[in-house]
């Protein structure tokens, strides 16, 4: 069979997701269950949008408008642009898809880094084109690493900000010198998946740099602080010019009439917004500090996420903890064999995921 199949696809390490809480109470015989490895909103869904869902329930007999014209709309009206600045997508991973299917030629390549959100280098192999990749600097995309790779067939840069999976970031003055020194035929796409929750004064503001520079793309997505994750909402910001030739590629109906409603919905959901933001940073600050007190290393992070330093094998604490009922990433296959990745959730959650985090590296077992 695999005489049929595409090199470049057989040479794919296919991206691993969370591990569900059903799937994991069916084999382990749990009861209950958390789940804190996929940087879900541990709130919920946004209770505008799901108003606005269930008004619309019965309408999904017809298809959704391929345009997305009212979301364009909220969206130009949310950020100060023109809806022709914005393409939407079935989250940040088909938008990926759609850009390097759009800039980058066969014999073209993309540069990125380590230790970064794996989708761009699959997605890049899938479509058989050539990832150069720097090394992280202190878990820290090192801009001047990136620079180094770019050579006269480099067509396309990917750049997480916030990184995916260390939480760490570049700094308003780093960006602007690395985009200041970069060839103008050359496109930067800032991944922002984690935006909506930074807490630190020298965060780049992109769309600053979109107004002055025509190569960059912002990445923006519903799914965390909103709450939308099981919809599939995300969109890329970029000028009218651009996204003429990005919607050529974009499938249409991509987008579901439901997702369309539910973004509308919570964008005007500030209240919501607010309080995810609230929880967030104070869980982060608890388990800052408690693993401190544990003696257990982590790296500061800017997302709704952190890196932990287990000091073991990543992947016997993960299925450790899965045995307690707590589901949390492990690192494995990002190279990080020490390190699980935790989302920040509740803080009945946070509390629950320390105490079994504490149980487990003191080797105590279910």
């Amino acid at each position: 069979m695999k005489s049929l199949i595409r090199k470049s696809v057989l040479s794919v390490n296919p991206y691993v997701p969370g591990k569900p809480i059903e799937e994991t109470k069916r084999q382990l015989g749990l009861k209950e269950v958390i789940k804190l490895a996929s940087n879900e909103n541990p709130l919920g869904t946004s209770p505008k949008a799901v108003s606005a869902l269930k008004k619309s329930l019965s309408g999904i007999n017809r298809y959704p408008d391929a345009q997305g014209f009212y979301l364009k709309k909220r969206l130009a009206k949310f950020f100060g642009l023109v809806p022709e600045n914005f393409v939407l997508g079935n989250g940040s991973d088909e938008l990926i898809d759609v850009i390097i299917k759009t800039f980058v030629e066969p014999d073209e390549n993309i540069v990125t880094s380590e230790t970064t959100f794996l989708e761009y280098e699959i997605v890049a192999q899938v479509n058989d084109r050539k990832v150069k990749k720097a090394p992280l600097s202190y878990f820290k995309y090192d801009l001047n690493a990136l620079l180094k790779l770019v050579d006269k067939k480099t067509k396309l840069i990917f750049i997480a900000n916030p990184n995916n999976p260390t939480g760490t970031y570049v700094t308003r003055d780093e960006v602007t010198q690395f985009l200041n020194t970069l060839r103008s035929d050359v496109v930067v796409v800032f991944d922002e998946a984690y935006n909506t929750f930074i807490d630190v004064s020298d965060y780049p503001d992109s769309l600053s740099f979109l107004k002055r520079k025509k190569n960059v793309i912002i990445l923006r997505t519903f799914s965390k602080a909103y709450g939308l994750a099981g919809l599939r909402l995300g969109y890329l910001i970029a000028s009218p010019e651009l996204n003429a030739y990005i919607e050529r590629i974009r499938q249409p109906f991509n987008v579901n009439m439901l997702a369309q409603i539910a973004g509308l919905a919570a964008l005007d959901d500030n209240a919501f917004l607010k309080k995810t933001r609230r929880v967030t940073l104070e869980g982060k600050d608890f388990i800052y500090r408690q693993l401190s007190e544990m003696g257990v290393g982590y790296v500061p992070s800017i997302a709704n996420f952190i890196l932990v330093d287990v000091g073991m094998d990543s992947r016997k604490v993960f299925k450790s903890m899965l045995g307690f009922g707590v589901i949390v990433r492990e690192m494995s296959q990002y190279g990080l064999k020490n390190f699980i990745r935790v989302t920040i959730g509740s803080a009945k959650e946070n509390q629950r995921f320390l105490r079994v985090l504490s149980k487990v590296m003191k080797g105590d077992k279910r």
